[in-house]
């Protein structure tokens, strides 16, 4: 069996696990044994993929560990598995948020056990999107990471989770419907014998009048969970929402599904759609950059505030992606990882508050530093890591899509280069105005006199809680101390993909 697969057969493991467990401690322990396999594998593949990148005879079609079963063979359809640099940094986001949002939900009730059954089958879609390269089968685990979202919400979320819920799913199916229309557009009319990416790819012979006609259906069924301005609505709403690990995992990984199928199914198999389109879609997430970053501010639920803010963040990674520049796109990736951390680190502390307070309107907070300086210090470290302060996570990704994003038109043959540099100069105004309400939420929450006396019966974090939260600190710091071990591992990747589109 390829080595891959264990990243679905963990999850389904776990998912017989947990309907066998009696108790609400069974339930824990299957889940931290499962949680806990998989990011040991996804430490395990990331080290060998570090030993292993420059040996030749490792890639099979820009691919590691790749292994192809049979499934539906009229339409060529397969089981296609293989990971390069930019996927096993998505495995090993994937693994660590479920493993933080695992102990992130450790006190959770009612129905504990059918609660960790969904957030296992969302876990479960993620894990396969990422390592599957077999279009029909990317598309079929995309669903299964999309519709457990709609219980996991509407049930054990809190607001107006129905209203929320239904939402999310009503956008995020139209996505996937434009998606669906795409992938079946590019096999019937591209002349592709298979469903296989890189072998499409490598084909470079799809007719550009194909490829103009389905890369919009594929770039905005993606962009939809990528949170693409104006289909970005969906996002807040379900955050704001969801529970406390859901909008983890919601916003930490599932939302990167969104720009990892941008790059490596819309732009990667329809390149000259890609560079002659792209105008477009760089005016729609620079809205999406500023827009977020605009919004944020005005907001006073902290859960809206984050929203707003991965609205903004996501947006970047877009933005930077459609530049067609490789330290942009590098850039990218790596927004993904530190994006992925930070917004986990944020709604894990902003649920921990909620929890105590019963209350996220920012109005009524003061004087947490007194009362949970854990927790307070926690979420001080994540808002430096958001305005991005050098030493974080993301100070390197955010420069590195903006140093990128400003001179990718010495690697483009584009005559709008004045283009580029104003979106992008636009797009960096959001640091600024990021800074102003990541302060302005720091300070009215943390100091000054705690208004509310229940306040002070409040108790700091638990065991569970810290084990999340220091996890978490941990990454987000280590990515911004030592962030060229991780773009050494995406670099090539991403160059990879962009010499297939004839940028590099």
């Amino acid at each position: 069996m390829n080595i891959l697969s264990l990243f679905v057969l963990i999850p389904a493991l776990m998912l017989l696990g947990l309907w066998l467990a009696k108790n609400l401690n069974q339930v824990r322990g299957v889940m931290v044994a499962g949680a806990s396999c998989l990011l040991a594998l996804s430490i395990w593949l990331t080290v060998y993929y570090v030993n292993n990148h420059d040996n030749p005879e490792a890639w099979v079609n820009g691919m590691m560990l790749t292994n192809s079963i049979p499934w539906f063979k009229p339409l060529n359809i397969a089981y296609a598995v293989g990971v390069d640099g930019i996927s096993v940094v998505m495995l090993l986001l994937s693994s660590i948020i479920v493993f933080t949002g695992t102990f992130a939900s450790w006190q959770l009730k009612p129905l504990t056990k059918e609660y960790f059954l969904w957030f296992t089958l969302l876990s479960t879609g993620v894990y396969g999107f990422f390592i599957c390269t077999d279009l029909f089968t990317m598309f079929m685990f995309y669903e299964v990471a999309l519709i457990p979202m709609y219980l996991l919400i509407g049930v054990w979320g809190s607001g107006h989770k129905e209203y929320s819920a239904m939402k999310l799913t009503l956008m995020l199916m139209g996505g996937s419907a434009l998606l669906i229309l795409g992938i079946l557009g590019i096999y019937f009319f591209s002349g592709a014998t298979t469903m296989n990416v890189n072998e499409i790819a490598a084909m470079h012979n799809i007719d550009v009048n194909i490829q103009t006609a389905f890369f919009p259906f594929i770039f905005i069924g993606f962009g939809v969970l990528g949170a693409l301005f104006p289909f970005h609505t969906w996002s807040p709403d379900g955050h704001a929402s969801a529970p406390t690990a859901v909008s983890m995992l919601h916003a930490g990984v599932l939302m990167k599904l969104g720009g990892y199928g941008c790059f490596r199914v819309a732009m990667y198999l329809l390149p000259e759609a890609a560079q002659e389109l792209s105008w477009i879609f760089i005016i729609l997430t620079t809205i999406s950059v500023v827009y977020g970053a605009l919004s944020a501010c005005v907001q006073t639920d902290l859960k809206y505030i984050n929203a707003y803010s991965s609205v903004s963040h996501c947006g970047l990674v877009l933005f930077a992606l459609l530049m067609l520049n490789q330290t942009a796109a590098t850039g990218a990736v790596l927004q993904m990882l530190s994006h992925g951390l930070m917004t986990a680190l944020f709604f894990a502390l902003i649920g921990m508050i909620y929890g105590r307070t019963h209350t996220r309107d920012i109005r009524e907070l003061a004087g947490l530093m007194k009362i949970m300086p854990f927790l307070a210090v926690g979420y001080v470290i994540a808002g430096l890591a958001n305005l991005g302060l050098p030493g974080f996570s993301g100070f390197i990704a955010e420069m590195t899509i903006f140093v990128g994003s400003f001179g990718a038109d010495a690697q483009v043959a584009d005559p709008n280069t004045s283009f580029r540099m104003v979106a992008t100069i636009i797009a960096c105004m959001s640091i600024v105005v990021t800074a102003v309400y990541i302060l302005r939420v720091v300070g009215k929450i943390l100091y000054g006199n705690v208004e509310n006396k229940h306040f002070l019966e409040l108790t700091d974090a638990t065991w569970d809680e810290r084990v999340a939260v220091i996890c978490l600190i941990f990454c987000v710091a280590g990515l911004g101390c030592a962030p060229f071990f991780f773009s050494d591992i995406i670099s090539p990747s991403v160059g990879g993909i962009l010499s297939s589109i004839g940028v590099m």
